[in-house]
């Protein structure tokens, strides 16, 4: 509110009028529901007290919360808003050795493969892979 010029009409967020209205809504349509539906049919009367009450606690209620709601609010800082996002190019980018997807079928210096590992050149197509693959 340090931002309110006098005489200036309060922006949405921090003018009174829209949590009022909103819970005034709610606060109706809780009337209405608990009218229409404590009495039990045509029969009997309608329950005032009930449609009250529930009228009462549902503006209260809803008051609260859109009063903690917009007290809670704070703008995000400005640097946040600057940039074009995180990740947006679709480029592969070469694994970092963590799980990811890196280019297939190329090797750095340093890393070569077992013979006896699983998937080697060596092995591949025969089936026999595992401790116990030759004896059958």
């Amino acid at each position: 509110m340090a931002h309110q010029k006098p005489g200036e009409p309060r922006n949405l967020r921090t003018s009174v009028k829209g949590p009022l209205m909103f819970s005034a809504f709610w606060a109706v349509v809780a009337f209405f529901a608990v009218l229409i539906f404590a009495s039990g049919g045509s029969a009997r009367s309608p329950r005032f007290d009930l449609a009250f009450t529930a009228a009462g606690i549902a503006f209260i209620v809803t008051l609260v919360i859109a009063a903690m709601l917009s007290m809670s609010y704070k703008d995000n800082a400005a640097h946040l808003g600057k940039g074009s996002g995180v990740n947006l190019s679709s480029a592969r980018k070469p694994s970092q050795g963590h799980g990811g997807h890196g280019t297939q079928g190329t090797q750095s210096e340093g890393t070569q493969r077992r013979p006896d590992a699983p998937g080697a050149a060596g092995s591949a197509g025969t089936g026999d892979s595992g401790p116990d693959a030759g004896a059958s």
